[in-house]
């Protein structure tokens, strides 16, 4: 289990987060927009500091989709690795960007998982794929 930062989108020259691979897995991302799937610049930055591995991920219109945030967990961590995002309670809420979900992992903690059947069934077509259509 890794958290890894895609090296090929580092923005060394942020005005204010500049970083560069001596920085480890800290700093800024820019995921280039991809027209051929409509998605935006995606815009992330990433700690490993104070127990926690994290990324904010935002988009300048609105906030990333359910697609986005799991190309970014592909990118920041390994297949296999599970992450969170969070819904603490109001009195903690924080909220610095109108665009923007975060994933956490906390470093030498394994998160405990439901039973997937919680989720559905394994088994089951998805919808959408061309058997299930």
């Amino acid at each position: 289990m890794s958290f890894h930062v895609p090296e090929p989108y580092r923005y060394k020259n942020h005005p204010t987060l500049p970083s560069s691979p001596v920085d480890g897995n800290n700093g800024f991302f820019i995921i280039p927009a991809c027209l051929a799937t409509r998605r935006p610049q995606l815009r992330i930055q990433a700690s490993d500091g104070m127990g926690w591995e994290h990324v904010s991920v935002s988009t300048a219109t609105r906030c990333p989709t359910w697609e986005e945030m799991c190309l970014v967990k592909r990118l920041f961590w390994d297949t296999e690795d599970c992450v969170m995002q969070l819904h603490p309670p109001q009195s903690q809420y924080v909220n610095n960007h109108p665009y923007c979900l975060h994933l956490w992992r906390p470093i030498g903690v394994t998160i405990p998982m439901p039973p997937s059947i919680m989720v559905g069934i394994k088994c089951l077509v998805k919808v959408g794929d061309k058997h299930g259509e």
